[in-house]
């Protein structure tokens, strides 16, 4: 791993933010003497993909809201996520529209009435596609991790579900388990 490799967790962005608080990546940026920010490529109502579907419980086909960012850090694309609600979550919500969320989307989702409590990630490594490629600017032969995340309700119910596509060469991530 090189010294630029970036340390993340993810509680940070599971959190609701306080009034007046920037959003996580934004705060976290900010943190380690950067400017992080995001570009909403597409929002809006889309079909399910099967993997999607199954994390958001939702039958295959069926209509959900994304939201597809490119996550920059100091301007320069680290991150591509695509982020899934439930249509009966998000639809005619800010979710569905290109806006930024002040305070990030967990905390809209908390507005609306929807609190996550549980959290599953799925890590895995792959090559990227020619078009992850070109955006995140990598190099031939130069693996990405992929993140799957399914956030929970307190009754169990899929709230959201994240796919993020990050360069592996570039980051580090970091899980605090907190046992009983």
């Amino acid at each position: 791993m090189s010294d630029s490799a970036w340390v993340s967790t993810s509680m940070p962005y599971l959190t609701p933010r306080g009034e007046g608080q920037a959003d996580a990546w934004a705060e976290e940026a900010a943190a380690r003497g950067g400017r992080g920010g995001q570009r909403i490529v597409h929002a809006g109502e889309v079909v399910a993909p099967d993997e999607v579907a199954a994390l958001l419980g939702v039958a295959t086909g069926e209509p959900v809201v994304v939201r597809r960012r490119v996550i920059q850090l100091d301007g320069e694309p680290c991150e591509l996520t695509d982020t899934y609600y439930p249509a009966n979550i998000a639809r005619g919500t800010r979710l569905a529209g290109t806006g930024k969320i002040r305070g990030g989307a967990v905390t809209l989702l908390a507005e609306l009435g929807h609190t996550g409590v549980r959290v599953r990630e799925d890590v895995t490594a792959r090559m990227p596609s020619e078009d992850e490629r070109a955006t995140l600017g990598m190099g031939e032969g130069e693996p990405v991790l992929r993140i799957s995340r399914v956030t929970l309700d307190g009754d169990g119910r899929p709230i959201q579900a994240d796919m993020m596509v990050m360069p592996a060469h570039r980051q580090r991530l970091r899980y605090e388990i907190r046992i009983g």
